[in-house]
């Protein structure tokens, strides 16, 4: 079989013109992706990150009016989803129905309460309540900003809709905390005494410990793993705890399941994925502030291939320079290792971003090796005479 094609478009342009910047790129990758499979009348989900609070971090609003503009001219109806809260206060990030050019809706309806159960029956997870606007919509276009991202070390297209798309109750007490799955914690070796110099020992607060009912609770969120370890010093000589890679694993595997469970609900000609690879932060949009970048702003990948278009999104990651002189100083233990990708840099080694790819594979959902098509490389535009460059010198309408 062929290779999955991923198209790329790079913030590097070749010449100052217009007809070679990004934002003609990005109409390239979308005409590339090929929209003639969404038929007239569809209902297109643009599913999306809208951002929280003061984190503006997001996918700019200038390039979601092009797509839906594209979409429209296929006669189908395009609206933007995401979780409520999101939904609601999305205005003060710029995103409305008139800047977006078509409606955004809450993924689960008002209260977060409209869905349909799925079974999973993975580790702790039995079940998890699929957003209902996943099941209604007949194209799905998983629109991510590329981040880092606390316990999978790295956030794009998988995590978008596999935490996503689900309810506020299954992302946040069922999917996030099936790492602790794997067992991290001996409370028949562990006095209370140890239990709270465990916790005073982590500079990240990734423990708690309740001594009322001697237990010990570990974020892996908040764990820096291989490059930190400052726990597991204090623990010598006990051995009542552990830091399991396996407990990263189960984050990503799931991610893996959860996503195909949305996946299925389109055609395999009704999928497509956008990644945005600028403003690469270290940590989730759900942190709701403005973050230092990881690495400069790369560009734009598209696919219909979910796995491909990750995987090509963090080679292009890994390759760029990392900004380790920009990290916040609450990022205590950044790891100097440069075959580490920059994600495992930040959250550790355990956080192997490309896990998730791993298992999409495995599941079916697409391939990672894929054939990455640059749109207008910089090395052939460079040589290209642009047209005529217009300026804003006089009060115009256009």
């Amino acid at each position: 079989m062929a290779k999955p094609k991923v198209y790329f478009g790079s913030f590097n342009h070749g010449r100052i013109a217009r007809e070679f910047s990004m934002s003609v790129k990005f109409d390239e990758i979308l005409n590339q992706l090929d929209f003639s499979t969404i038929k007239k009348k569809d209902k297109v989900a643009i599913k999306m990150h809208l951002g929280f609070k003061d984190g503006f971090q997001t996918v700019p609003v200038f390039f979601i009016r092009r797509l839906v503009q594209k979409v429209k001219e296929t006669g189908a109806f395009p609206f933007i989803t995401d979780n409520p809260t999101a939904v609601y206060n999305a205005v003060d990030r710029g995103y409305t129905a008139e800047t977006c050019g078509c409606p955004i809706i809450p993924i689960a309806g008002l209260k977060d309460n409209y869905k349909h159960r799925v079974e999973v029956n993975y580790k702790t997870v039995d079940f998890l309540d699929m957003a209902g606007v996943m099941k209604d919509s007949d194209v799905l276009i998983d629109v991510s900003h590329v981040k880092g991202h606390g316990t999978a070390g790295f956030g794009g297209a998988f995590k978008n809709i596999a935490l996503g798309g689900y309810c506020g109750t299954s992302r946040w007490r069922k999917i996030h905390g099936v790492e602790k799955s794997a067992p991290y914690w001996d409370a028949d070796k562990c006095s209370p005494e140890h239990g709270k110099k465990l916790v005073e020992s982590c500079p990240y607060k990734a423990m708690k410990y309740d001594s009322e009912k001697h237990h010990l609770d570990l974020g892996f969120g908040n764990c820096h793993n291989g490059n930190c370890l400052e726990c597991l010093k204090v623990d010598e000589g006990v051995g009542c705890l552990s830091i399991p890679k396996e407990g990263f694993a189960h984050f990503q595997e799931l991610m893996a399941i959860t996503s195909k469970k949305i996946l299925e609900c389109y055609d395999d000609d009704k999928k497509f994925f956008l990644n945005f690879i600028m403003d690469v932060t270290p940590h989730c949009d759900c942190l709701g502030m403005v973050q230092p970048q990881v690495v400069p702003d790369i560009g734009i990948v598209g696919g219909r291939d979910i796995v491909a278009v990750e995987e090509a999104s963090l080679d292009l990651v890994k390759r760029a320079r990392f900004l380790k002189d920009q990290l916040p100083p609450y990022l205590k233990h950044v790891s100097d290792d440069e075959a580490l990708h920059p994600f495992q840099r930040i959250w550790g080694p355990y956080k192997d971003p490309y896990l998730v790819n791993e298992y999409g594979e495995k599941l079916g959902l697409g391939a990672r090796d894929y054939e990455l098509v640059e749109i207008l490389p910089a090395s052939e535009t460079k040589d290209l005479e642009p047209g005529k460059h217009s300026f804003e010198d006089q009060a115009t309408f256009f």
